[in-house]
């Protein structure tokens, strides 16, 4: 894990005169899991949405694997290999799990529309490809007899994991998860972690991750990068962020910090 796969360079996001990001620098590794942590508005998902092309940065430059992405569309940025999922289920409601598996298939198809309405031969053939290839997915995340389902009939956790299966099926070497174990039990939140390890070890795979529980976020982190209103205050390895003192501040107030002796952080943040 050596290789900059995502570097973010003085990045700096403004919205009529309040920064929600700050100068705000870290080097993601290739094959690494990295978490992005801090309070409620400290500008994670901001951080994302400029990532992925859903905001333009004021200022600072966004590189994945050397190539200046900044302020390109969200739809370009995928094409470099970055997919996301949401704080909240995106799932098509409409659709099985099956066929909001096939939507994550977009970028795989190369026949053009008229080939498509027609069912052309090379139309066909990229159908049945990318049907297998859910197949494989919806096997590896144990959901096989669960395709034609739709998502509002399985429980939570499980509709989380078809939204990551469905990132699964856009083949990308980034993976951005926003809060993916919001709402879960003790159980799925172990299921998905669980989860996330085998899909970067098989698939090699890199995570960025925004999430509030820290007992998870010191499990599965390789680096964690800490943000407060807008501002890096920490970088490091779970050891490392655990212990220091500003992060401890940020998160429990400075007040509380001088009359704290080993009391531990909290298992759950705020917002």
């Amino acid at each position: 894990m050596t290789a900059a796969l995502l570097e973010i360079a003085a990045l700096e996001m403004h919205f009529q005169g309040i920064s929600a990001l700050d100068d705000v620098s870290f080097v993601m590794e290739e094959g690494s899991i990295t978490s992005l942590i801090g309070p409620n508005g400290a500008g994670k998902t901001t951080a994302f949405n400029c990532i992925t092309g859903m905001y333009l940065p004021t200022g600072g430059r966004v590189s994945f694997r050397g190539t200046d992405i900044t302020g390109e569309a969200a739809h370009l940025v995928s094409r470099h290999g970055i997919a996301r999922t949401f704080q909240n289920l995106a799932l098509f409601s409409g659709l099985t799990v099956m066929e909001n598996l096939l939507v994550g298939a977009y970028r795989s198809g190369s026949s053009g529309l008229l080939q498509g309405a027609l069912l052309t031969g090379r139309a066909r053939a990229e159908q049945r490809a990318v049907t297998a290839a859910a197949m494989e997915v919806l096997e590896f995340i144990d959901m096989r007899e669960m395709g034609d389902v739709l998502p509002a009939e399985l429980p939570y956790g499980r509709q989380k994991q078809v939204e990551f299966a469905r990132v699964l099926m856009q083949k990308a070497q980034l993976v951005l998860l926003d809060e993916p174990m919001a709402g879960m039990s003790a159980a799925e939140k172990s299921a998905m972690t669980e989860l996330i390890q085998r899909v970067r070890k098989q698939f090699d795979m890199s995570f960025l991750i925004v999430e509030h529980d820290i007992p998870v976020i010191m499990d599965i982190s390789d680096k964690i990068v800490v943000l407060n209103f807008g501002r890096k205050i920490a970088e490091g390895t779970p050891d490392e962020v655990q212990a220091n003192e500003a992060v401890i501040a940020a998160y429990l107030g400075t007040k509380r910090r001088e009359t704290m002796t080993a009391e531990p952080m909290p298992t759950t943040l705020v917002g």
